[in-house]
């Protein structure tokens, strides 16, 4: 395999993990993210990984075949290397499961059964109206019963994102703090390179560059002739704290979906619930109290809890496109971004594909 040096721009779970899957496999790798520079936390407005409950939606998909199948089928192939790889005493990484996921009517209900019995061997199961194990706080009203996924679930995001950050710096991989102000084509005697000039003034040279910058990533393709505009999508989390009770989280799954909203108990009383679905870049506070009603299907519990903290985050999605993006626009130009709710889920198929395609890079 020929070695390259590679620029990566975005410092998401796909960037990230990204630049640390090339950095294991002897590329040169430098990461750029002006947010490298700020602590990893959770408040206000974040970018899309930190503002992320990293549910990975896998199993549960309801394709059965195309590009968007293979992708949660690889990643999620993938994801128990990447946790033994990348978890550290620390900050100890897990994939949490199971996944339920509710029926809100009964075709829907009728679509898990089948996809129950195709799936048994990836763990799927369907949950009756009169199957729920749940033996602590009650659920959603649900009268058509769900799906349980004993192979989906979450990988915690702040965790994420601190253990790449460690294993970034164990592979040597170089991170820069700035803001990119352009990407050009540069001809050298080594061939086909690419210059990317930095908000400090720095011009950085590389064989290839690899864009994972979300929004970001369309003002830094256009210039150079390519267009793949993508929309904001904002989606809002709530962390609760519910009144003490005897009963707790027994018999929850790791995540459970209803009406599209994850809720994810997590420590004592609390759980976040999140996230909707909002275009543009504005919060909407009816948005976030529907969330927290569920459609009205939400427990007197829930809508007594108390909210402790909440955050909102930006979605790229592509437009008249199907997500993510994932390209070669021309030798050594490498998008990898656009994967709108699923960069979690879908970052180690990605960081594979990214990999993958620069074989296809030469360097004289």
């Amino acid at each position: 395999m020929n070695s390259h040096t590679v620029a990566v721009i975005g410092a998401g779970a796909v960037g990230a993990g990204t630049a640390w899957h090339l950095a294991k496999h002897g590329h040169q790798v430098i990461l750029i993210d002006p947010k490298l520079r700020e602590p990893i936390k959770r408040s206000g407005t974040l970018p899309g990984t930190t503002a992320s409950l990293g549910v990975l939606m896998g199993h549960v998909f309801r394709r059965t075949s195309g590009r968007a199948w293979r992708l949660r089928q690889r990643s999620m192939a993938l994801w128990p290397n990447w946790i033994k790889e990348l978890s550290n005493p620390e900050h100890p990484l897990q994939l949490n499961t199971p996944l339920i996921q509710l029926a809100s009517c009964a075709a829907e209900a009728t679509q898990m059964e089948q996809l129950a019995k195709q799936r048994q061997h990836l763990g799927l199961e369907l949950i009756t109206q009169n199957s729920n194990p749940c033996l602590g706080r009650s659920w959603p009203h649900t009268q058509y019963g769900g799906l349980l996924s004993h192979q989906d679930g979450y990988v915690e995001p702040i965790s994420l994102q601190k253990c790449l950050r460690t294993a970034l710096q164990k592979q040597e991989v170089q991170q820069i703090k700035e803001p990119v102000v352009s990407i050009e084509r540069s001809s050298s005697t080594a061939g086909t390179r690419w210059r990317i000039q930095l908000a400090g003034g720095m011009n950085l040279n590389n064989d290839a560059v690899v864009i994972c910058a979300a929004l970001g990533s369309e003002a830094l393709i256009e210039p150079l002739g390519h267009s793949r505009p993508m929309t904001p999508v904002l989606g809002q989390v709530i962390d609760l704290e519910l009144i003490s009770d005897q009963n707790n989280w027994s018999g929850w799954p790791a995540v459970l979906v209803s009406h599209g909203i994850n809720m994810i108990p997590h420590g004592t009383n609390k759980l976040w619930i999140g996230a909707t679905l909002e275009p543009g870049d504005q919060p909407s506070q009816c948005c976030l109290k529907a969330m927290q009603n569920l459609e009205g299907d939400a427990p007197n519990w829930l809508l007594k809890a108390k909210v402790i903290s909440q955050w909102n985050g930006l979605r790229g999605r592509p437009i008249e496109r199907p997500a993510p993006l994932l390209e070669q626009l021309e030798p050594g130009l490498i998008l990898a971004t656009g994967h709108y709710r699923n960069g979690v889920l879908l970052a180690p198929a990605s960081a594979e594909w990214v990999k993958q395609q620069l074989n296809c890079v030469t360097t004289s």
